[in-house]
């Protein structure tokens, strides 16, 4: 039922909204300037009208946190979720030196494989600030983008960095414990209900893959995503910003200072909702996009 690059616990989920998007994960080969072999690259895509919609998912995540969204912009529109260089379940080539850059230019590489033509660019969260990096560097490739909840304004803090062994270990080993994965997952929605064991799940399987702990090491003392504050004046697309009323993830101001920054924006609250609108409001932001987004 399931492709055979995703774990054996795939078979646990029980939401409706999981399983199907789990069915529809599909794998293929992006040659890339990144490696001498192409890499195994994981995306789901659903819809077969207009301007292809392409999403991009948070830190620390997979194509999974998009389960409630993509169904929902399918239905109208062509619609695309990928698994970001290092993330996922896509392939972590042991030779890749895992950072912001590096996952820009495998995006390239995947838009150019599998869509070749300008998208509508959604980001959510860390996903937001790798929106924001590729559109600064191919504005071609654009049509208009979308930020959920975004990082990307306010820099990081660059701790990473100055992490050595075992140090850096440890940190990463901290992620992969339940009780704080969870947590992390309570912090990020205003209704706790909505936490639940099928929840937890889609927000672990991708940590039994090869390669994760040392793909998300690297990531992580890269310095990650830094602030896009200086060059936001340059995104010329029409930009659509989404922001849950009640983020506890990020607050709230980033919102107002990316509607600032960003010439052709408009900001948009989510009510009842904290950082992931996608997962937690999925109607009401499937409706933000589909009428400010994909006809704005």
């Amino acid at each position: 039922m399931f492709k055979n690059f995703l774990p054996v616990e795939t078979a646990e989920l029980t939401e409706s909204t999981s399983i199907a998007l789990a069915e529809s994960i599909e794998q293929v080969q992006v040659p890339t300037s990144l490696s001498k072999q192409p890499i195994a690259t994981t995306y789901v895509n659903q819809g077969s009208s207009g301007t292809p919609i392409l999403l991009l998912h948070g830190f620390d995540s997979s194509v999974f946190e998009f389960r409630r969204l993509l169904p929902l912009l399918a239905a109208e529109n062509e619609t695309w979720a990928v698994d970001l260089l290092g993330f996922g379940f896509t392939e972590r080539l042991p030779e890749i030196a895992f950072s912001p850059a590096a996952i820009k230019t495998h995006l390239y590489y995947f838009w150019k494989t599998v869509i070749a033509q300008p998208v509508i660019l959604i980001g959510a969260s860390m996903g937001g600030a790798a929106a924001i990096d590729f559109v600064l560097d191919y504005p071609e490739s654009v049509e208009q983008l979308i930020l959920l909840d975004s990082a990307g304004y306010s820099a990081g803090m660059p701790v990473g960095k100055f992490l050595f062994w075992p140090f850096d270990a440890l940190a990463v080993e901290f992620l992969r414990i339940p009780k704080v994965r969870e947590q992390i997952s309570k912090a990020a929605y205003v209704n706790q209900n909505l936490v639940t064991p099928d929840a937890t799940l889609c927000a672990s399987l991708h940590l039994k893959l090869p390669g994760w702990h040392q793909a998300l090491k690297a990531f992580t003392k890269s310095g990650g995503y830094g602030s896009f504050q200086a060059k936001l004046g340059q995104i010329q697309q029409p930009t659509v910003i989404l922001w849950g009323k009640n983020d506890q993830i990020l607050g709230t101001d980033d919102g107002y200072k990316f509607k600032d920054a960003i010439a052709s924006s408009q900001l948009i609250w989510i009510e009842d909702c904290g950082h992931v609108p996608h997962l937690e409001q999925p109607q009401a932001t499937a409706k933000h996009i589909l009428e400010l987004g994909v006809r704005c």
